[in-house]
């Protein structure tokens, strides 16, 4: 079975990070968010990986290569000179993934699902496509995907046919497809899949079927996301154990205060570690600092003397300066990107 990333987005609600990251290659704990998902479509039986570039193509393709090269998978990749959206991008791998249902991942995700029995209940259903779906997220305002009683999708994001007793569920990003969905995509230019291509597939009378799954998932396409994900991580509220050793903390053992300090990485006495923390490798914490809880930081960076950190990620090879204080914040070299968490 084979696989596509979404991996051409602009990310502009992470800029600055963006500019020198695109999304599937960030940064997260200390290996590229690429990894995780990787983990996840290896675990679900996928044997070859293919991805789309546009924004830093040459950064996202050469980190897609050595993310492959170590999971043992072979890469595929299609560049887009003009973006085409989902729909159209998927469409650009259609000679790599027409032999048999594929699955697509969005690039921007943390999302350790078992997708095992998902792909099992695809090819049972004979539905052109499966979309996986989680409860909607309590405060959030993602567009709703509709199903009937019988597990079919009728309506996304107010686009299809609609129907009478539709319930509304959040949809994870992830899909499971047959090559028949090649046959709804237009010859060329931008479209979106859910509501153009599956939109045409409903109306034609074929299923579009949503999966429920219970796992944790989290979309980090803001700072406010992407930090809050550091702290369900380092806060034990995401179930790693299913990435093996592709988890973040795999391998390192936590100090009594909770802090996963790598070995590469250097803390100096008498620098106070109050975590959660992540400590990544070449990491330094110079004397006199405190590094606080859901604090994540990066490799190569180095926190002065005398500064305090509390709910931040400092992403690699960035200096916090000495006696500086970080507090919800991503900081990555001179940028200091506001990212206000709400709850708990």
């Amino acid at each position: 079975m084979k696989a596509m990333v979404l991996c051409a987005g602009l990310g502009t609600r992470l800029r600055p990070l963006t500019e020198r990251w695109p999304k599937p290659a960030l940064p997260f704990l200390g290996q590229p968010l690429l990894r995780y998902h990787l983990s996840v479509l290896k675990a679900a039986g996928v044997t070859a990986v293919g991805i789309n570039t546009h924004h830093l193509p040459d950064t996202m393709a050469a980190v897609a290569r050595a993310e492959c090269e170590r999971a043992g998978l072979p890469l595929h990749i299609v560049h887009e000179s003009v973006i085409q959206g989902t729909g159209g991008g998927i469409r650009g791998l259609r000679d790599f993934l027409r032999d048999d249902d594929f699955l697509v991942f969005n690039g921007d995700i943390l999302f350790p699902v078992d997708l095992r029995p998902v792909v099992a209940a695809h090819r049972a259903s004979g539905a052109v496509a499966t979309m996986v779906l989680l409860p909607m997220p309590e405060g959030e305002s993602y567009a709703a995907v509709e199903l009937d009683a019988g597990g079919q999708v009728r309506r996304i994001a107010g686009f299809g046919p609609g129907g009478e007793g539709l319930s509304p569920w959040h949809f994870t990003g992830v899909h499971v497809m047959s090559p028949r969905v090649f046959d709804f995509m237009s010859a060329s230019g931008a479209e979106d899949i859910n509501r153009d291509v599956y939109v045409r597939v409903m109306q034609a009378g074929l299923p579009v079927r949503g999966a429920q799954v219970e796992a944790y998932w989290s979309d980090l396409g803001t700072p406010s996301r992407y930090l809050a994900t550091v702290r369900d991580v380092l806060s034990g509220r995401v179930p790693l154990g299913s990435l093996g050793v592709d988890s973040p903390l795999a391998g390192l053992t936590p100090t009594a205060a909770q802090a996963w300090v790598h070995p590469k990485a250097r803390v100096a006495a008498p620098a106070e570690l109050q975590g959660p923390a992540f400590i990544g490798a070449r990491a330094v914490v110079e004397a006199g600092a405190q590094v606080g809880a859901c604090v994540a930081v990066g490799e190569g960076a180095r926190v002065g003397q005398g500064a305090r950190l509390t709910r931040c990620a400092v992403f690699e090879d960035t200096e916090v300066a000495s006696a500086e204080s970080l507090t919800e914040v991503l900081a990555w070299g001179p940028h200091r990107v506001p990212a206000p968490l709400s709850g708990g």
